[in-house]
């Protein structure tokens, strides 16, 4: 209790899962200004750091870059092993913009909040509390996704019904490139072909593995090269 009577906020435990080390100080220091709410545990950059950083110290809140050190998107692979381990740690998901699929896909891996890295830094400890009281952390705008997504889409199928077995040795190679981030015209100068012909790639991957963006299919990549091994 507080000398006035009132009851002591206690500290929320954080993990940082951040790209680079600058972005990942740049989170700590926007919690750190609100005095003695927040713990930052670890700040880690890479998938392995930030698995192990959870197994050891049990953060109630990680908040997670959509992109880490490992690769673009390797943030959802964090994401999808607290999940599939019932951690009881909740995720929220740093995103550069309010994009449709990186939001719609952070909340249907696990996540419970997405923070927009274009809104100030002074609401992060906002919504981190939000979402350490168990409830949803989004802008209208994103809601607006979801609710577009639950009317809408069909399903997400990871399940891996198929598998990346299904693609020829060429179709392999653009789903590399675009997992590693590269653009269309980044991968046709890549592999010497036209970005129509990459765009044909693309559609005809789709329609093999049962996705329907370039977010997805990252997804997939990250997630289904150890489901198709096991």
């Amino acid at each position: 209790m507080g000398r006035d009577g009132s009851t002591k906020r206690a500290h929320i435990r954080v993990l940082i899962a951040e790209a680079t080390r600058m972005g990942g100080q740049l989170v700590a220091t926007a919690l750190k200004r609100c005095r003695n709410h927040f713990d930052v545990i670890a700040t880690t950059q890479n998938l392995s750091e930030a698995v192990q950083a959870v197994e050891q110290h049990f953060p109630d809140i990680a908040v997670i870059s959509a992109d880490l050190q490992d690769a673009p998107l390797a943030g959802f692979e964090l994401l999808h092993r607290l999940r599939t381990s019932r951690s009881k740690t909740a995720a929220i998901v740093l995103v550069n913009s309010s994009d449709r699929d990186l939001v719609i896909n952070a909340f249907r891996y696990g996540a419970r909040g997405v923070f927009c890295r274009a809104n100030s830094f002074k609401a992060l400890p906002k919504c981190i509390r939000t979402v350490h009281n168990g409830q949803i952390w989004a802008s209208n705008h994103e809601l607006e996704f979801l609710l577009e997504a639950i009317v809408y889409s069909r399903p997400l199928q990871l399940s891996k019904i198929h598998s990346m077995s299904v693609l020829t040795p060429r179709e392999e190679a653009v789903v590399r490139l675009v997992a590693e981030g590269m653009k269309n015209r980044e991968i046709s100068l890549k592999l010497n072909v036209s970005e129509h012909t990459v765009r044909n790639y693309l559609f005809r991957v789709f329609d093999k593995l049962g996705v329907s963006n370039r977010v997805e299919l990252v997804l997939y990549a990250l997630t289904g090269a150890d489901e198709d091994v096991a």
